[in-house]
């Protein structure tokens, strides 16, 4: 991807020339990363829209589509610019509009409301309204009004579920208050948008088909294969067919009650843009939000493979690993609490070790919950649950059975948050704080539970396994992926080149 788009676009500040010139190309690298909106004809689009390209005089370019929305601009019927993966500027630059961003994401805005949000952030609600509206053309408000217009529309589009159901399970607090918002952002009643797409088959009762946009190449076998090699009995199920491709599922603790996410993960190559089948079965439709967004939150899906790849690629010890895999992804989580204690318990101790030890605490202390999923049967016990346990009762060294103990003390009294919304270093200095957490495990729950882009483990024993053989290299050239490299270097140990 230009870094010309998304150095300028971290300032707040979109390169008119770069971004025109994306749109004439029409390059879906870019989708999710700007949107067009054309005065002419009143309506905002992704860069790669297929329809003929605006004359400059009639265009302007937002970062988010809330902004295009606020200027007055309607979403495409014809390229369905909200389609999209996220920007992966949040990610890379972690700016409070970012972590804002990932939040809204989640559905903080829905439940807390704009106080919940800023408070989360830091900040009073004033000033985070000019700080996001200044740097992303939004307020909070605007921005969670069109995060709950765009699960809306996946699901009417996509579910047999009601219109009535629809709307709350996208968050909003009226049926009224979602025909009114649909028919101004598309231009269309959802029952015109019903009828426009043909009505899904052979859905399982009580299921929410969706998907979940990614930009390509995806390399969703080498994610599979991570997921399960690390699966939880209980908690979590993989399957992998003879190809590499397969499927994923877990139990979610969500904020209104549990959950159970089934994915499809295969390879797709090429550049652009295609999607990932979920599957959600809730307890409360209103946490549709908050599953869409930890799951994507998993799979890495708003990554820009292209610029990762390009980059690493680059270096002769890593072009080889990112020749062999394109669009690898960083697997995230859907738990921060969850990533912390197995974190602890994977310290100095092998994967399927780390696997056994995580069993045992699910069947002694996760809470069991019904599920239509073979194999899901708890949810992973919660912060406060675990500091609640003896040290003594962990087969590990008192020492590490001390320190998990007041990591989830910490988490369980809010001292240590692990959502998308803190800032990565000082939670990385709140985590060095705590007795017996040190750089590894601080770092490996940046990775996954932050989605840090930029994370190596020098002292890891899979990171000096795999680059035994490849000479001296230097880290250092791989900023900002580092994180990548990291997971091309594990990847190169269970699946060999050729």
């Amino acid at each position: 991807m230009d870094s010309t788009v998304t150095t300028t676009a971290a300032a707040g500040q979109l390169d008119f020339e770069h971004c025109y010139t994306a749109v004439q190309s029409r390059d879906r690298r870019f989708d999710g990363v700007f949107y067009t909106a054309v005065r002419s004809t009143g309506i905002y689009c992704r860069p790669s829209c297929p329809a003929r390209t605006p004359a400059s005089r009639n265009v302007s370019f937002h970062r988010t589509a809330a902004a295009a929305q606020a200027a007055g601009y309607r979403a495409c019927k014809r390229c369905l610019p909200d389609a999209t993966p996220g920007s992966p500027d949040w990610n890379v630059a972690a700016t409070v509009a970012g972590r804002a961003m990932r939040l809204i994401a989640d559905g903080v805005v829905d439940r807390e409301g704009v106080e919940g949000l800023a408070a989360r952030l830091g900040y009073t609600s004033r000033h985070l309204s000019r700080l996001l509206t200044s740097e992303l053309g939004a307020g909070p408000l605007a921005l969670a009004r069109t995060q709950r217009a765009q699960t809306a529309r996946a699901l009417v589009e996509s579910t047999t579920l009601s219109l009535a159901d629809v709307a709350f399970a996208s968050g909003f607090s009226s049926v009224r208050q979602f025909n009114d918002t649909m028919l101004e952002v598309y231009d269309a009643t959802p029952s015109q948008l019903r009828g426009r797409r043909a009505r899904p088959g052979g859905q399982v009762a009580g299921a929410i088909d969706l998907r979940i946009a990614v930009r390509t190449p995806f390399r969703g076998s080498s994610l599979l294969r991570f997921l399960a090699d690390r699966a939880v009995p209980g908690i979590e199920v993989a399957e992998v067919r003879p190809d590499g491709s397969g499927t994923y599922a877990r139990t979610l603790d969500l904020p209104h009650g549990p959950g159970v996410a089934r994915v499809e993960l295969a390879d797709v190559d090429g550049v652009g843009s295609s999607f990932v089948p979920l599957r959600l079965a809730l307890d409360d439709l209103r946490d549709t939000t908050a599953a869409l967004a930890r799951m994507r939150a998993l799979l890495d899906a708003d990554a820009d493979p292209v610029a990762v790849d390009g980059h690493l690629a680059a270096d002769p010890a890593l072009a080889p690993l990112v020749g062999a895999r394109p669009g690898l992804r960083v697997p995230g989580h859907v738990d921060g609490a969850e990533v912390a204690v197995r974190a602890v318990l994977g310290q100095q101790v092998t994967v399927v070790a780390a696997r056994t030890a995580a069993a045992r605490l699910v069947a002694a202390h996760g809470r069991p919950v019904r599920t239509s999923f073979d194999g899901l049967t708890h949810l992973f016990p919660d912060a406060a649950t675990v500091a609640a346990l003896d040290p003594e009762e962990f087969r590990m060294p008192r020492a590490r059975g001390r320190a998990l103990v007041g990591l989830c003390a910490a988490i369980a009294s809010g001292e240590i948050v692990l959502d998308r919304g803190p800032d990565r270093s000082e939670l990385r200095r709140a985590l060095l704080a705590l007795p017996g957490i040190g750089p590894w495990t601080a770092d490996y729950i940046a990775l996954r539970a932050l989605g840090h882009p930029d994370i190596w483990l020098p002292t890891d024993v899979g990171v000096r396994n795999a680059l035994a053989p490849r000479g001296a290299v230097d880290p250092e050239r791989w900023a900002p992926w580092r994180s990548y490299a990291l997971l091309h270097l594990w990847t190169s140990l269970s699946e060999p080149e050729g």
